[in-house]
């Protein structure tokens, strides 16, 4: 396959897959057919673009080929041309016009989607599961990751929120304003870890995923659109924590974002904060620090109790132990994150281990960092963070000599 009609097929899965498969869901109303249908539009790209060429809108040619396969699925499945007829007459594909692709209709359907999934008649994980696996294209395993469950509990959840919608025919439509309050803890909930998702990607060669990043950005702020002019503070904290994360350099920050970031912060602050508020002072802090070294660690540190209080949970206590061991040492740290392993709870986060290996070579205990560090390489699936922990992982072995 010649390396330019690839390199498009690979870009538009990466950038559109969610705006795909959310156009699909609200022409078919199926959310598997919408899947299976767009993934063999893509293997359709792959056979015929490398002959023919890549279309001028790779987009619309996927969608309409997706389409297309759709509806060729469902003749498939009739016995009569009468099925295909009351498919159309019951809603389940459209007997329209071809939509523009590029107009505001797109993002209006992704919208759709995400609050059709966060239907309160399903559970809280499979609202979130479903949507990061509709909208944003990842995996089940990628999405596992975000909640440390099994695949296959994540794959079972995946199915019966699907059935649940089908068979308690969950309308695909934006509820009115004074039906949200019941979605909407959900909706910031995707969006957080569909950024997180970009921010730390789960597979490939960059951790950062920009495509999902932005993808969050946007999503978080039409939704302050939306609820606009009584927006909670949870999604203004939302929008600045995602505007104020940035990359470890301090050369390469975005100060415009930034800039617009810290007064969303203070607002989201006025009222009694929530997580999302406590996670975007926190990021306030980093951002504010002219340089790493003049972090105000202590204050992060706070911040993280007030977070533990509101949100308890082991991956908080860990960034806790995280910030503790900057502003008081590693021994403190070390306590904590030994605490955690014995837990269980994230003995296969690759991150509980990194952390713990890292304190333990800060304590200058090289044997036992170096098999943190092996244990975290054991479970490490993004080639960036691989490279780092093996090159930590030889610098802890040259010690040892």
């Amino acid at each position: 396959m010649p390396q330019d009609a690839a390199q498009a097929v690979e870009a538009v899965y990466r950038s559109d897959w969610g705006r795909i498969v959310a156009t699909l869901i609200g022409i078919t109303r199926d959310f598997d057919m919408a899947e299976e249908s767009a993934q063999e539009a893509f293997t359709a790209a792959v056979d015929q673009w490398p002959a023919v060429g890549i279309p001028d809108n790779p987009r619309a040619w996927i969608i309409q080929t997706a389409r297309h396969k759709a509806i060729d699925r469902i003749r498939r499945q009739s016995l009569h041309r009468e099925k295909l007829e009351s498919y159309v007459a019951e809603g389940y594909v459209r007997d329209v016009e071809e939509p523009d692709y590029d107009s505001g209709q797109i993002p209006d359907d992704r919208l759709r989607l995400i609050f059709t999934c966060c239907h309160p008649a399903l559970a809280s994980e499979a609202q979130v599961a479903l949507t990061l696996r509709t909208l944003c294209g990842l995996e089940t395993d990628e999405i596992a990751r975000a909640f440390l469950v099994p695949v296959a509990t994540m794959a079972q959840r995946l199915v019966r929120a699907k059935r649940k919608i089908r068979d308690a025919g969950i309308p695909y439509n934006v509820p009115q304003t004074a039906d949200m309050a019941d979605r909407l803890g959900a909706v910031l909930t995707v969006i957080y870890l569909v950024f997180n998702e970009g921010y730390a990607a789960t597979r490939g060669g960059p951790l950062v995923r920009t495509d999902l990043c932005a993808e969050a950005i946007r999503l978080g702020r039409l939704v302050r659109t939306l609820l606009a002019p009584r927006v909670p503070a949870e999604a203004t904290a939302l929008l600045a924590l995602m505007l104020l994360h940035e990359e470890q350099d301090r050369s390469h920050w975005n100060r415009p974002q930034i800039a617009e970031a810290l007064p969303l912060v203070e607002e989201s602050l006025d009222s009694a904060p929530g997580a999302f508020a406590i996670q975007a002072a926190i990021s306030a802090v980093h951002c504010r620090a002219a340089r790493a070294e003049d972090t105000d660690w202590p204050r992060i540190v706070g911040l993280y109790d007030l977070l533990e209080l509101l949100q308890p949970s082991p991956i908080v206590s860990l960034n806790r132990a995280v910030a503790l061991a900057m502003a008081n040492g590693p021994q403190p740290a070390i306590e904590i994150v030994d605490g955690l392993a014995a837990g269980g709870d994230l003995d296969s986060y690759h991150l509980l281990h990194a952390v713990r290996a890292d304190l333990l070579r800060r304590l200058g205990s090289w044997e036992e960092a170096a098999k943190s560090y092996h244990r975290a390489l054991e479970l490490v699936t993004n080639e960036s963070e691989r490279r780092f922990l093996e090159r930590r992982l030889r610098e802890v072995r040259g010690a040892q000599r």
